[in-house]
């Protein structure tokens, strides 16, 4: 089994040939990877423009502590009107300025007395002035190819009347579980050796959550023939294959079998990490397939590692799993001589990040439940030790 650093090193280094991409209006591409620079065609503003309601000015006008108001200039009208020595314009929020004007004084600086304001506190000069490309520049480039279409891009967008962007398509996630014993939601338990299946069910949660599109394919018996077919069909269909159960060294785990003799490239098999050992990736062509544990916890963690960078990287887009520094508040046993992923309690005061383990169980990779609460994942590396109170160590976010 190969180290995990050497395993993250060969899902870093994973190349695609060829990235599937589309047209989408702008609303719909929330949550999609931009696969094209937005640029600006035009300046914002592209004239000065007042920024709050007042009165647009000559600056050295003020000395004279009395003004003629000449015209009113509301926003989006056409103001031919111009600001002359001694006189003013009322100018509002958004309204572009009268020539001749350099300078908006605010409403609350002046009095109004009849034609005239009279003004009470001067202001320096260009005050409220927004000048010509303040928001941004024609030619600049404002949202780089590779960025995740969030709300202020969707503000920028609008901005540059573009309607249509170009995103990188998120990949279609096959699902399946393994196991003669499995029962899918509904299924009616005949014997005690039954277990209700979850890992295809959160997994699916863990597409939808980071970026790809599942696809339940729901529980198949360990039966070579089903599973090959059922692997099969799925890699015709879909981008990434993920599979829970049948990669450890069993008499009736198929899947590791299956996907050598589908023709598929092995990435690795076998990684010195704790929960998940017996992980699996293989490629064909642009293809992926995912061959999970079947142990509940094993396989949310070995999906969280491995199946995310892969839809993050179908998208040309960032891994959303962040790892960052956090203080333990309580001592940590490092159990095995491996890489070890640990469920924990994530606290963030005053912008640190700490951690415990207060509720978590200790036992074998089937407790899903210790993923309940504000988790993250402690990693620590099979060189590392154990840790003490105080201890710096490395934590995966969640969210």
């Amino acid at each position: 089994m190969m180290h995990f650093e050497e395993s993250m090193a060969l899902i870093e280094g994973l190349e695609i040939e060829r990235y599937k991409t589309k047209r989408l209006y702008i609303m719909e591409a929330v949550g999609h990877v931009l696969a094209e620079d937005i640029v600006a065609d035009h300046n914002s503003p592209e004239f000065p423009t007042s920024a709050m309601d007042g009165y647009a000015i000559v600056h050295e006008d003020q000395a004279m502590g009395r003004l003629k108001i000449a015209s009113i200039n509301p926003a989006g009208s056409a103001l031919r009107d111009k600001v002359i020595g001694g006189t003013c314009i009322k100018t509002f929020t958004g309204s572009l300025m009268p020539e001749g004007a350099d300078t908006l004084i605010p409403i609350e600086n002046v009095e109004v007395d009849g034609d005239e304001i009279v003004i009470k506190e001067e202001v320096p000069q260009g005050f409220s002035v927004r000048e010509v490309g303040e928001n941004y520049a024609k030619g600049q480039k404002l949202i780089e190819a590779g960025t995740k279409i969030d709300f202020s891009h969707i503000g920028v967008l609008a901005s540059l009347n573009i309607v249509h962007v170009t995103v990188y398509e998120k990949p279609v996630v096959s699902i399946l579980s393994t196991g003669s014993e499995l029962l899918d939601l509904g299924e009616i338990q005949t014997n005690d050796a039954q277990i209700r299946s979850s890992n295809n069910y959160v997994v699916e949660a863990i597409v939808k959550k980071y970026y790809g599109h599942p696809m339940q394919l729901g529980c198949i018996k360990d039966d070579k023939e089903s599973i090959t077919t059922a692997i099969s069909d799925a890699l015709a269909k879909s981008d990434i294959v993920v599979t829970t159960g049948g990669v450890s060294v069993g008499d009736f785990d198929f899947v590791k079998d299956v996907i050598r003799e589908l023709g598929c490239d092995v990435v690795f098999k076998g990684v010195r990490v704790k929960p998940g050992q017996h992980i699996m990736v293989a490629r064909k062509g642009d293809k992926f397939i995912v061959g999970l544990p079947g142990f509940a916890y094993s396989a949310t963690v070995m999906a969280l590692v491995y199946a995310v960078p892969l839809i993050a990287k179908l998208q040309r887009g960032r891994n959303p799993l962040k790892m960052v520094k956090a203080t333990l508040k309580e001592p940590f046993n490092k159990r095995a001589k491996k890489a070890e992923f640990t469920a924990c309690n994530v606290s963030l005061v005053q912008g640190e990040y700490y951690v415990d383990f207060k509720g978590k169980k200790i036992g074998t990779s089937a407790i899903l439940t210790n993923m309940l609460g504000d988790i993250g994942l402690l990693f620590t590396s099979e060189e590392d030790s154990s840790k003490q109170v105080g201890d710096e160590v490395m934590v995966m976010l969640l969210d």
